[in-house]
């Protein structure tokens, strides 16, 4: 079998010398007084996976980038299920890495259960997953993204878009500019990236009970919605939802099957040789599974459930407890319990999404094998949100109907935090590029699983929350996780070489150079024995 790492590293180089920005929490204000000006090169709204990504990736190239989220505080927050990866999920994460995303790096200092799924099949369909501790991984994404040259960051709400005139030669039948604040203040930009996952005009619903949110806790953005409506775009409407968590020692694990994670753990990133924690200090995952009085119990009170009686779409391959129910009666369904971090006394139960009541959802927890005394620590609920047909994107996640405006994530129909990184990097580099008056970078399907999540979305549109499978792409046999960084870090890098310098080649550290020519030397001969060694390969 393969290996998932790499005995050479990726380092990490500073293609373009910028002055450092640093926006510490104390210096931001919700009235956005915290701005150190009033134009930037690259304006990202959401500090979500896309967010983040979106902006780190449009710093380093050099962009002036402005972050604007809510609240600093849910930087990086994971806002469902505390994991990282999966099938298909972990191919994206490797390919954010490669092309030096964030992501990868977090999770490998931050997980508390890692694990190699698939591997009784061949490497091209492993799946590298992760438990996360919510915790850590948001400390450390902000410590990430408040350190980032070129990026500053601001609380601040978005109510509209500054438009101008369009440029010639672009398709669009106006041109971004910047944005408007909740308080009226103008922000101007090159470039304007929507990342604003479930947002907009977000309702959170549980049992008959409606509530504007995106997620608990935090306000929907009208104002955004409204605008993208009055530009003409074709929107639409989708559902999640997220599953009751559990207090920890209310739980009787005992009856339950354990599940090990993998020692020693594979890390994510390229970079890294091991993860931060020790194998033998990994926290475990169980299994338990529904019961027919849990069915019943749940076929009982469908009526009392708006968020299943909608006709919106819900996510196929993640459904609610109710939709497993309604669409695979009289079956026993499998739940997860996944620690939520070391310190956290919160178990998240995978597989148990659900809207009921919450004292119906009090009710049926107890008649599951381990959870018959287990306590509620914040009811399960569904959120409904609109989202742009991403056919009225380019491959570049740019929009066709208003120049310079990217959007990325869940904005774009897709579901999951991966999905929505491998957009928000895209979205970052392009933006970015798109200032600098240079051409866009474009994976395609034949060079990563970014490549066909972007292609299926941007030609096929969606009207379900989109998921990546390995199933999907056709060159999987060759597109495999422990590849990734010679499939995009070269390519990327001699992208940036040859567009910011002009001329052909590497921009990379010896290092790298060295494990490349490596590579060019081993493989050369097996492909083509008597070729001339010193033709570049390709």
């Amino acid at each position: 079998m393969l290996s998932l790492g790499r005995s050479a590293r990726r380092v990490t180089a500073t293609l373009v010398p910028q002055t450092w920005l640093r926006s510490a929490r104390n210096g931001a204000a919700s009235t956005a007084a915290g701005l150190s000006a009033s134009r930037y090169d690259v304006i990202v709204i959401g500090g979500g996976h896309a967010g983040t990504e979106a902006a780190a990736a449009a710093a380093r190239l050099g962009a002036q980038t402005l972050l604007l989220t809510q609240k600093i505080d849910t930087i990086g927050q994971m806002s469902c299920n505390p994991s990282f990866g999966g099938i298909g999920k972990g191919h994206l994460v490797r390919e954010v890495d490669a092309l030096d995303g964030l992501c990868a790096r977090i999770c490998d200092q931050s997980g508390v259960h890692y694990k190699v799924l698939n591997k009784r099949k061949g490497p091209a369909v492993w799946g590298l997953r992760a438990q996360i501790d919510r915790k850590l991984y948001k400390e450390n994404m902000q410590k990430e993204i408040l350190q980032t040259p070129c990026l500053t960051v601001c609380e601040a709400s978005v109510e509209d878009l500054l438009l101008t005139e369009p440029e010639a030669g672009h398709p669009g039948k106006c041109c971004v500019s910047g944005v408007i604040l909740g308080d009226g203040r103008r922000v101007h930009a090159g470039s304007v990236i929507l990342t604003t996952g479930t947002f907009l005009r977000g309702m959170i619903l549980i049992g008959l009970e409606m509530h504007p949110a995106g997620r608990m806790g935090d306000q929907s953005s009208i104002g955004l919605a409204q605008t993208l409506e009055k530009l003409g775009f074709t929107m639409g409407r989708l559902k999640t939802g997220t599953p009751p968590r559990l207090l920890k020692n209310s739980i009787d694990f005992s009856v339950m099957a354990k599940q090990l994670p993998d020692n020693p753990p594979v890390p994510f990133s390229f970079l890294n040789e091991a993860v931060w924690i020790k194998p033998e200090h990994q926290l475990l995952c169980y299994q338990t599974h529904t019961n027919p009085t849990v069915e019943q119990l749940i076929r009982d009170n469908l009526h009392l459930n708006n968020h299943i009686r909608e006709t919106t779409r819900g996510p196929r391959y993640c459904p609610s407890l109710e939709s497993k129910v309604l669409r695979f009666p009289n079956r026993v369904h499998q739940l997860w319990l996944e620690p939520e971090g070391l310190d956290s006394s919160v178990i998240y139960p995978q597989g148990m999404s659900m809207t009921l009541p919450s004292e119906i959802q009090e009710k049926l927890i107890t008649h599951i094998r381990g959870l018959e005394k287990a306590k509620i620590v914040q009811p399960g609920y569904g959120v409904q949100y609109d989202f742009l047909d991403p056919r009225q994107l380019t491959a570049s996640l740019e929009s066709r109907l208003v120049q310079r405006l990217f959007f990325a994530g869940q904005i774009n129909g897709t579901t999951g935090y991966e999905e929505a990184a491998a957009q928000g990097i895209i979205a970052g580099i392009n933006a970015g590029l798109r200032v600098k008056g240079k051409p866009p970078f474009i994976v395609s399907r034949t060079e990563g699983y970014i490549g066909v999540l972007i292609d299926d979305l941007t030609t096929l549109g969606t009207t379900e929350p989109y998921r990546m499978f390995t199933s999907r792409v056709e060159f999987r046999m060759s597109l495999r996780p422990d590849n990734a960084d010679s499939r995009l870090t070269f390519r990327g890098s001699r992208f940036v070489q040859h567009i910011f310098f002009g001329t052909e080649g590497f921009c990379l550290p010896p290092l790298l150079i060295s494990h490349f020519l490596y590579w060019k030397a081993t493989l050369k001969p097996a492909v083509c024995p008597k070729s001339d060694m010193t033709e570049p390969l390709g």
